[in-house]
């Protein structure tokens, strides 16, 4: 199955594709067609074009991710107290995996914390940064898809690297902050309700050290965050609070770069 557009670019271009269909079977000027066209091209073209000028993925990961495409998702899996839909389209994939990747070795992390793995491309992404003796924890809610990631691990070199815990992650993140852990770069892509949580938490408990980074996905969420509040959906609403807070935080400075669905990154001052 084509995996939908859940990014701004992605549904960007899906729009634009039905545009020009209806377009190529209206009455238009020929101006005004060939300018749709060429708008679609230019948006249909960016991530095509990414893909082919980024280092390719390792075997591992690319193992990781064709399980993942293949796995039937259409089953609902519970956290517990409440069951939530996955799919493959949460997977980080090729760029923003090779970001996280560079990321990790430009700041020479070594201890990393995820929040929230899913079927764990990135967590095997910023692995292959670590140092050997470097370290990983990766927060996961749901034992199917934690079960799943270590067995792609398993695979690969870099898997010892990472250790997972299951459990909601600000439970995780309380125990964290109650054993006087820290971390040097952090990576969020969890529930979007908790975001402001996990960063509050992080920085209160100083789960980061002074100087670290925090990434965060899906910042932009299908554009909702910049689109009118009438069209936000919980979790858009919950990102487009978040994105605020951290831009009014003087604790740290940040960027929101345009990356698949949205990545922040932040320093901690």
């Amino acid at each position: 199955m084509q995996p939908r557009p859940v990014t701004p670019l992605g549904i960007l271009v899906q729009q634009l594709e039905a545009v020009l269909a209806q377009a190529q079977q209206a009455q238009v000027p020929s101006s005004l067609l060939t300018a749709i066209q060429q708008a679609y091209t230019l948006a249909a073209g960016i991530d095509p074009y990414l893909e082919e000028c980024t280092t390719p993925e390792s075997a591992a990961l690319a193992n990781l991710a064709q399980k993942t495409a293949a796995e039937d998702w259409s089953k609902r899996f519970s956290d517990g107290e409440t069951v939530r839909q996955l799919e493959q389209e949460m997977l980080s994939g090729h760029i923003e995996g090779q970001t996280l990747k560079l990321l990790v070795y430009m700041s020479r992390a070594k201890r990393i914390l995820e929040i929230g793995m899913f079927t764990g491309y990135s967590a095997l992404a910023m692995a292959e940064a670590l140092p050997e003796d470097g370290y990983l924890l990766a927060c996961e809610v749901d034992s199917y898809v934690a079960e799943f990631a270590q067995a792609c691990f398993a695979q690969s070199p870099h898997g010892s690297k990472i250790k997972v815990e299951v459990a909601p992650a600000l439970e995780t993140l309380a125990k964290l902050a109650q054993a006087r852990e820290s971390f040097d770069f952090i990576f969020i892509d969890a529930d979007k309700r908790e975001y402001v949580d996990y960063f509050q938490l992080i920085l209160a408990k100083d789960l980061l050290v002074p100087g670290g980074f925090i990434c965060v996905d899906n910042t932009l969420l299908q554009g909702q965050p910049y689109l009118p509040s009438q069209q936000r959906t919980p979790n858009g609403e919950a990102i487009a609070q978040f994105n605020h807070l951290v831009a009014a935080d003087e604790r740290v400075e940040q960027v929101l770069l345009p990356l698949r669905d949205g990545l922040t990154l932040i320093r901690r001052k």
